[in-house]
């Protein structure tokens, strides 16, 4: 009986370790697409954005989630999602940087 609860004791080590992999790499994946996306919002937005990385990383990963969604319910995929997510991107950071330039101006 000890051994047998030993083994379903590694067993559930076992997939719990894997599911805390699994998590780790898609955040990590989740933080990469983030990046790209982001850095491609920024380029297709005329001028210089007063925005830091770590913004512009957030905007990706909302830009990618919300891309995702939104081309999930339209029923499409590959290169319509990542345009989607692109323009997303670029919205959210057109959106996050419209209060700051106020800001500066008064």
């Amino acid at each position: 009986m000890p051994i047998l609860l030993l083994l379903l004791g590694v067993v559930v080590l076992l997939v719990v370790g894997w599911a805390l992999v699994s998590l780790t790499f898609k955040l990590l994946g989740l933080v990469l697409t983030g990046v790209v996306v982001g850095a491609l919002a920024r380029l297709v937005l005329p001028g210089s954005q007063p925005i830091g990385w770590l913004m512009t990383i957030l905007a990706g990963i909302a830009g990618s989630l919300g891309g995702g969604l939104l081309a999930s319910v339209l029923g499409v995929g590959g290169l319509v999602q990542f345009v989607l997510a692109v323009a997303l991107a670029a919205a959210l950071i057109a959106f996050v940087i419209v209060p700051r330039r106020g800001a500066l101006a008064r």
